[in-house]
């Protein structure tokens, strides 16, 4: 081996050693997941938000074996607590588990750690990735997000042009199979679309018509692979298997659906007309631009999952605070809107986006639905969470305050299908830590 190869690899051995160090000396001992419910348990006297815009002041909340047995105006009716738990709640909130949707969370641990990084392959058309395998469940991050009330998640990767299937998980689980609520629940396609801008570098000019030619080829490309799984998927027993065109066939059977990411105007009417002409309704991610085409999208039954509020417009001639605005104006033209959010570190605070967004044109329960019922449907899993019903699993938690406000969000309890959650996580671990060091707050 040649000296400077032995040097190249001697230095990247102490890189890793040295992002080894670093993790080992900030990482705590994993929080174990709760085991599961094993007694009747009432929540007594709370302002119980149903998730689907109902309101009860003074609520009762009977769970048993995960799943919610009783829900109702604790003033009005005669309950027998002998047998079960008592929590009071009087005076704080109660609210569905939050849910995120497209987010790699669990897919990325440190970013600039390359061999924590598992959110993407290599190629365009990777239809046959599932990033349920690939979900970190000792990751330190969903504990975090579950403090703050975001219970589940749609674990998605990312890019090329069809990234791979996504799936719903509950964020308190030893492993991906433990976590799973539904399995590729959804396709993930990106939208091409022409630069805005061209870099150039130390490299020639790229002119306008190449950048064009070369969006216009790889729409193409995409709709021939379309083409070519659908036919393969009509087809009983192929002579050749393909793993990518077999991997597309549920969403041409209708059981798994299709998000597409798109944010200018042209981009998501081009998309809803693509997947349409395969007879496929899709969700909209992103979707800057969603707010001028309100007449499209619900014509045509196009739910939209919103990027958070906290962002710069699309355009340089767009109203500045146009992206708090987004999510009204779609929700109160009769669309379904999903609160999403771009990074998975800054998950924590998707409850405050949809509490912006109550702030800028949308009922506070509206912009609440926009992170449970609405995230329900558009991920398939309405049929068991997104609201507090019976039937429903018991996943929800309890707050001190108004869980969409930043001030007043404290969450004090949370249960995942029945089961209480620890609460605590590295961050609260490293604020004690430090808080004992300096005294802070004490005498």
């Amino acid at each position: 081996m040649k000296w400077k190869e032995l040097i190249t690899m001697n230095k990247y051995i102490l890189t890793l050693l040295i992002s080894a160090i670093g993790v080992s000396a900030f990482a705590q001992a994993n929080i174990s997941p709760a085991k599961p419910q094993d007694k009747k348990t009432i929540v007594m006297g709370g302002k119980l938000h149903v998730g689907n815009g109902k309101v009860i002041e003074t609520s009762y909340l009977i769970f048993d074996k995960g799943k919610i047995i009783g829900v109702g105006d604790a003033t009005v009716a005669r309950i027998n607590m002998s047998d079960a738990t008592i929590i009071q709640a009087n005076g704080k909130h109660i609210y569905p588990g939050f849910i995120a949707p497209v987010t790699n969370l669990g897919l990325i641990e440190i970013s600039s750690v390359k061999a924590t990084l598992d959110y993407n392959e290599i190629g365009d058309f990777n239809p046959h990735i599932r990033a349920l395998v690939a979900y970190n469940t000792d990751s330190k991050v969903p504990a975090t997000i579950r403090s703050n009330g975001v219970l589940m998640a749609q674990i998605t990767p990312q890019g090329g042009t069809i990234s791979g299937s996504s799936s719903v998980v509950q964020l308190d689980a030893w492993n991906w199979e433990d976590a799973a609520i539904k399995k590729d629940d959804a396709m993930h396609l990106n939208w091409p679309v022409t630069p805005k801008f061209r870099n150039t570098g130390n490299r020639p000019l790229v002119s306008a018509e190449a950048l064009k030619e070369r969006t216009q080829n790889l729409l193409n490309s995409l709709d021939q692979f379309f083409t070519e799984a659908k036919a393969y998927a009509e087809t009983d027993k192929p002579a050749v298997i393909n793993t990518r065109f077999a991997a597309m066939k549920h969403l041409f059977d209708g059981t798994q659906r299709l998000f597409i990411s798109a944010a200018g105007e042209k981009d998501i009417i081009a998309a809803v007309k693509f997947a349409k002409k395969y007879n496929i309704t899709p969700v909209i991610v992103g979707g800057d631009d969603a707010y001028l085409i309100t007449g499209f999208l619900k014509e045509n039954n196009i739910a939209v999952i919103v990027n958070e509020p906290h962002a710069l417009p699309n355009s340089d001639d767009d109203d500045v605070n146009m992206p708090y605005k987004n999510a009204g104006k779609l929700a109160n033209a009769g669309v379904d809107v999903v609160m999403g959010m771009q990074g998975y570190w800054q998950l924590r605070n998707l409850p405050f986006m949809a509490g912006t967004i109550a702030a800028w044109g949308l009922d506070k329960e509206k912009a609440l639905q926009t992170i449970t019922i609405n995230a329900a449907k558009v991920l398939g899993i309405d049929k068991t969470t997104g609201t507090l019903e019976i039937g429903k699993d018991a996943t929800f938690f309890i707050s001190a305050g108004d869980a969409l406000d930043m001030k007043t969000n404290k969450v004090e309890q949370a249960f995942i299908q029945g089961r209480d959650i620890n609460l605590d996580n590295l961050h609260k671990q490293l604020d004690k830590k430090f808080s004992d060091k300096y005294n802070i707050g004490g005498k």
